[in-house]
């Protein structure tokens, strides 16, 4: 009897000390958004340091850019225009999963997926149409890294979303009230889009 005693109770003790821990874990504030803005942070000064080197390059050249690495600007203007646009199509699939509208999220998703596609696909036919190594002086090295990094982050930014839209098959998934990964997405997504707004200015503008 006292041995039963004694399990009975351990056992109440443990359903009391689970109910506590779990009421505990929901109080806990939801940092995941804010270690995405820290990652972005961290991101964003590497990119500084690119920025700030490939200025000084040109500030130390009498000639910028080198004769010999002529830029073609139709086409990386039309990839701007894509990949501006995109961010305000991939706006409107989180505001439709607000509405617990999951067939907007879907649809909108896929159409932001297709448009960064469509900008590394740009690039890259850029590249292959470029006079122009990445080895030719320190202009195309510049020119290389900056955008060959900055496509790097346009392709995690498209797996970022097609893992969105993999989790999102099931309707239940992202609601309302449950979104977090369609905004950390879009978060990661206009960053993308502003680190191109600053590239596209410096390297074909200035």
């Amino acid at each position: 009897m006292q041995s039963s005693a004694i399990n009975e109770s351990q056992t109440v003790l443990g359903y009391e000390h689970e109910a506590t821990a779990v009421h505990e874990h929901e109080e806990h504030p939801d940092l995941r958004m804010l270690g995405v803005v820290v990652f972005l942070i961290a991101e964003s000064m590497i990119f500084l340091g690119l920025f700030s080197a490939y200025l000084i390059y040109r500030a130390m050249s009498p000639v910028w850019p080198p004769e010999g690495t002529e830029r073609e600007l139709l086409l990386p203007a039309i990839n701007t225009v894509v990949l501006i646009s995109s961010s305000f199509v991939m706006n409107q699939g989180t505001v439709a999963i607000k509405k617990n509208d999951t067939a907007g999220l879907r649809n909108w998703f896929i159409a932001t997926a297709i448009m960064g596609l469509t900008f590394l696909g740009g690039q890259a036919y850029e590249y292959s149409q470029l006079g122009f190594g990445l080895t030719t002086n320190l202009y195309a090295s510049s020119f290389y890294v900056l955008t060959g990094f900055h496509g790097l982050h346009v392709t995690f930014g498209v797996l970022l979303i097609l893992a969105v839209l993999w989790r999102g098959r099931q309707t239940t998934h992202y609601s309302k009230e449950s979104h977090f990964g369609p905004e950390a997405a879009e978060l990661y997504w206009h960053f993308v889009d502003v680190v191109w707004i600053i590239l596209f200015i410096l390297l074909y503008l200035l």
